[in-house]
């Protein structure tokens, strides 16, 4: 399989009281497909949102953008294009960094949070520079490809996340 130059189709999802900035590397085919994040039936990114905040998993588009803006949860990926070959975030080369600094000057973030090895290397690279000074995580894959976490796990490596929110909540929204 040849790597195909992708530009990134996805707007970001965000509020003005976004806190928390969660980022990919490059929507998956799937994800382009149906015109929204994490979009493959067996990515377990929504499966683990859901559970994280002890709310059955948010299905459909207008589901899960409104879990996101119910949680003060930004939505976007590291890359504006790249080549990739089908999904595999290792195959990427040639990657150019979105405007992140467009969420920050919007919203009042207080962490970012990447999913997946690609992403947070991507971040560090691309990302970081445009928002310095904000706390970073990388957290794991949630990708079928990722299989050696069992859902359980990659819900306690994402409890970050909730925790972040929770600082200022006083325990929860």
């Amino acid at each position: 399989m040849e790597a195909v130059r992708i530009e990134h189709p996805l707007e970001p999802i965000y509020a003005v009281d976004s806190r928390v900035l969660v980022l990919g590397t490059m929507p998956s085919p799937k994800s382009r497909e149906i015109g929204f994040y994490y979009g493959h039936p067996q990515n377990r990114f929504w499966k683990v949102m859901g559970a994280l905040f002890d709310e059955p998993e948010p299905l459909g588009i207008e589901g899960r953008t409104a879990f996101l803006y119910a949680h003060g949860i930004a939505l976007w990926d590291v890359l504006s294009s790249c080549a990739i070959v089908g999904a595999s975030d290792a195959s990427i080369v040639d990657p150019v960094a979105n405007n992140l600094s467009r969420i920050a000057e919007a919203a009042p973030l207080e962490a970012v949070f990447t999913t997946g090895s690609k992403a947070t290397a991507l971040y560090r690279r691309f990302g970081a520079p445009q928002l310095p000074g904000l706390a970073h995580t990388g957290l794991p894959s949630t990708s079928p490809a990722n299989a050696r976490m069992r859902l359980d796990d990659l819900v306690k490596a994402y409890l970050p996340i909730r925790e972040t929110l929770e600082r200022r909540d006083g325990g929860g929204r």
